[in-house]
């Protein structure tokens, strides 16, 4: 049943985004080019997230539909940011050329910078009856917060500063927060603020989001020392060839999976705690702690 939910509303996320960007009316290339990274695959973790988050509050998923594609274009204009030349510059995503190695670098930033503030667009746009403009204000103001410069961009800037120096454990926490935990995090508060959720439901939302946001960087970390290319999609042991700080490097690889295990024990006793019925949340949490991609 929840593998179902999953499959179904992942399905219904990948035909939904390249709809998104077929009405546009903007040049073929740019929309070409936004297209090929959001039709690249993934997981589509954080739409689920909030369908998922809608799903406990007894809601149905279409009224979260546009703001899961909202997510999705603001985490597939990272990826393509992220593999620039100036920042990552990898070749590979998802077992696929980048998108500036297809369309240049030019055309790739737009692409990028394309799917950044159409997402906003699509939020504000909402048409829903029980979407109201409060609503909107607020999963807009949240996003942004999320995306911009105090949350995923703060974390993107101290990751890159961090390249070839020592971090604390604390350092490290603070990069893949904002880095990776802000959107996670921002999927199900958004699915709580569409569901009318209560201010101690949130808080709650809250912590489950930060120790699962943690546990997906710290798999991410051992899946770059134990993962396969053929899986994961791009080459392995590229973070110790960027000479970057990781779990594993601080850790060991035994430390990362014991506090992988303990970040996840957290975020199900923070879910308990929202008194919601989260048996979809509670799987994607397995999910997290086991994926090999």
């Amino acid at each position: 049943m929840v593998e179902q939910f999953l499959q179904e509303n992942k399905q219904l996320v990948d035909k939904q985004l390249p709809l998104y960007v077929k009405h546009l009316n903007a040049p073929e290339i740019i929309k070409r080019a936004m297209m090929y990274s959001l039709e690249a695959g993934g997981k589509r973790i954080r739409p689920l997230l909030l369908l998922a988050t809608l799903k406990a509050f007894g809601k149905e998923v279409e009224l979260g539909l546009p703001v899961a594609c909202a997510i999705e274009m603001i985490h597939t204009y990272s990826l393509i940011h992220d593999d620039l030349p100036s920042m990552d510059n990898d070749d590979l995503r998802r077992g696929k050329p980048t998108n500036h190695k297809v369309f240049g670098e030019a055309m790739a930033i737009l692409a990028g910078d394309g799917l950044l503030t159409y997402s906003f667009q699509i939020i504000a746009e909402m048409n829903h009856q029980d979407v109201t403009s409060e609503m909107k204000i607020r999963l807009i103001s949240e996003l942004a917060k999320a995306a911009g410069p105090e949350g995923m961009v703060a974390g993107q800037v101290a990751d890159m500063q961090g390249e070839g120096k020592k971090l604390s454990l604390e350092e490290l926490e603070y990069i893949h927060k904002n880095k990776t935990g802000k959107m996670l995090e921002y999927s199900i508060l958004a699915g709580a603020i569409l569901a009318e959720a209560t201010e101690q439901q949130m808080n709650a939302l809250r912590t489950f989001a930060l120790h699962l946001g943690l546990a997906f960087q710290i798999r991410d970390d051992i899946l770059d020392i134990e993962g396969t290319e053929e899986k994961i999609g791009k080459p392995v042991g590229s973070d110790i060839e960027n000479k970057k700080v990781t779990y594993p490097s601080l850790l060991t690889i035994d430390g990362a999976k014991e506090k992988l295990t303990y970040h996840i024990k957290e975020a199900k006793s923070a879910l308990k705690a929202a008194e919601v019925a989260g048996e979809v949340l509670d799987y994607i949490c397995d999910l997290i702690a086991t994926r090999d991609h």
